[in-house]
């Protein structure tokens, strides 16, 4: 626990200050293209143990790694020609990888979490950029809320959940895609293994074949596998038509609702908003948020993996 977060601005003395506590040791909350993340040196078994007692995160749930280039990833993983088409295409990007670790990594076992492989990608915004070039060094970083709970899409997103447990949060405002990327496995034939903010299909076409699936069967092979989790207070009912009593209803499309993932049917939008949307109707009070059915292609998929989880049973 540390005594206060300190909120730091997205400016050059900013971004020092945040490599310098990731070079002491310290957790800071970076801001990615698809979410917030909660930032440690990987190197660093002490702070990467920090990073699963801030979020009470089970041990057995691997982080993914953050680099500022390609080069850089290939002294972590075992690179391999289908990494380097993905990796040309989309990074920096909403793409994770899932390539086997190398032996001379010299990353914390915590990260994988003792799997033989390792999860990495290279995110686009230009503050997180920043903050891993100035530190120089790979960053573990999964989402930067408890375990379980929605992810964070601005700054106070974060703060809301972990102020107090975490050294800094660095402010870059809000996350432009909104959905964790998207998880490809790369230890055998590709596999889809988690959908996020980079949508299959575009994966499967710079490949030029179909994917593996494997989401929500097996043991856990990567981060964001885990039945319930992204879910708010409320109770979370899918599919809805209609609402109920002690409902708040998150439509999409030409609908009367109580906020709209996308008047017009857009997924794009309606990935950007979906955490967001689901923070505000939680901290209204919504004893239950109903939610519109959305379809099932492109990001929708993703956004209803997210939604699946969000209203799955929950530990007592």
């Amino acid at each position: 626990m540390t005594s206060s977060t300190e909120r730091l601005l997205a400016d050059p003395d900013g971004i020092a200050q945040a490599a310098a506590l990731l070079r002491a040791g310290g957790l800071v909350a970076l801001p990615t293209e698809t979410v917030y993340g909660l930032g440690a040196d990987a190197r660093n078994n002490h702070a990467v143990a920090r990073i699963f007692e801030a979020k009470e995160r089970p041990q057995f749930n691997p982080l993914i790694v953050h680099v500022p280039d390609a080069q850089s990833a290939r002294a972590y993983v075992e690179w391999s020609d289908a990494a380097d088409i993905l990796a040309s295409a989309f990074w920096p990007g909403p793409l994770t990888l899932v390539l086997p670790l190398r032996p001379d990594a010299g990353l914390s076992p915590l990260v994988t979490s003792n799997l033989p492989s390792l999860a990495i990608r290279m995110p686009a915004h230009p503050v997180g950029h920043a903050l891993l070039a100035a530190f120089g060094g790979p960053v573990a970083a999964p989402s930067a809320n408890p375990s379980g709970r929605i992810s964070p899409t601005n700054a106070d997103h974060v703060l809301s959940g972990l102020a107090g447990r975490i050294d800094a949060v660095l402010d870059g405002g809000v996350c432009e895609v909104g959905l964790e990327s998207t998880i490809i496995g790369l230890t055998g034939a590709p596999t889809l293994l988690r959908p996020g903010g980079l949508p299959l299909e575009a994966v499967e076409a710079a490949l030029g074949h179909p994917l593996e699936q494997h989401v929500g069967t097996g043991p856990i092979s990567a981060p964001g596998q885990l039945a319930s989790h992204y879910a708010p207070g409320a109770q979370v009912r899918l599919n809805a038509q209609d609402t109920r009593p002690g409902e708040r209803l998150l439509g999409f499309g030409k609908v009367t609702c109580d906020l709209n993932l996308s008047e017009a049917g857009d997924l794009t939008e309606a990935a950007a908003n979906l955490f967001g949307h689901l923070h505000s109707l939680d901290a209204a009070g919504a004893e239950t948020i109903a939610v519109s059915p959305i379809p099932d292609v492109g990001l929708g998929r993703a956004i209803n993996d997210r939604l699946r989880r969000a209203a799955a049973p929950r530990d007592a």
